[in-house]
């Protein structure tokens, strides 16, 4: 079943849809007219394979084929019609359309970031730097776009679940596994601690100037 399968193919497709809907929603909370939307929801979906691929000196596929930006553009559409729900006096970024969207383009790109730095020969550090670049890419670039600290720098386990993907798709490819499960095994891993940590709000220890953990 596995076999049959284009790993990247889906990963990249629900990835970009995903985000594109993330990026969408977090722009009209940020008070952005239909065009800035439209843009951020862009570069949401497309930001992070984007500097995957450059990282690997190929050309991006968000350049190669009309797909990327075809797909984006759908996640931009489906998210105008999230937010036209959506009562006044709720803050989108709150609302369960944003965070789950947003934790399953994390996962998806999570996983065509590993894909990729397997496929291009890089070693094990390397596929979970790419894979985190590829899944924190584009929601940094959007953050830095309307003016924000970017979440990934505001949010310890925001870029840890894709580390921990990135890490465990090495592993389970290391072991042989069909092609397909690797990528699997990276999506859901990286979608339920992010959830996770949602719902618990797990925090990594924070550093003070004099340099002692603090809670």
């Amino acid at each position: 079943m596995f076999d049959s399968l284009d790993p990247f193919a889906l990963m990249n497709v629900v990835g970009l849809l995903a985000f594109a809907v993330a990026g969408s929603l977090k722009a009209a909370d940020a008070g952005l007219d239909a065009f800035g939307v439209a843009v951020l929801g862009v570069v949401t979906a497309l930001g992070g394979g984007t500097t995957r691929d450059v990282l690997v000196n190929r050309l991006p596929a968000s350049l190669a084929t009309t797909w990327d930006a075809s797909a984006a553009l759908l996640g931009v559409g489906l998210a105008i019609v999230l937010v036209r729900r959506t009562p006044e006096h709720v803050r989108i970024r709150d609302t369960p359309a944003f965070l789950a969207s947003d934790a399953v383009g994390l996962a998806a790109f999570a996983a065509t970031g590993a894909l990729v730095a397997t496929e291009t020969g890089l070693t094990p550090y390397g596929v979970v730097v790419l894979a985190t670049v590829t899944a924190v890419g584009g929601g940094s670039l959007a953050d830095l776009l309307i003016g924000r600290v970017p979440v990934v720098l505001r949010e310890d386990f925001y870029a840890t679940p894709a580390v921990l993907g990135g890490a465990a798709f090495w592993v389970v490819a290391a072991l042989g596994a069909p092609s397909g499960v690797p990528s699997a095994v990276c999506a859901v891993l990286v979608f339920s601690t992010r959830l996770l940590a949602l719902r618990y709000d797990w925090h990594l220890p924070r550093i003070r100037i004099d340099g002692r953990a603090s809670e």
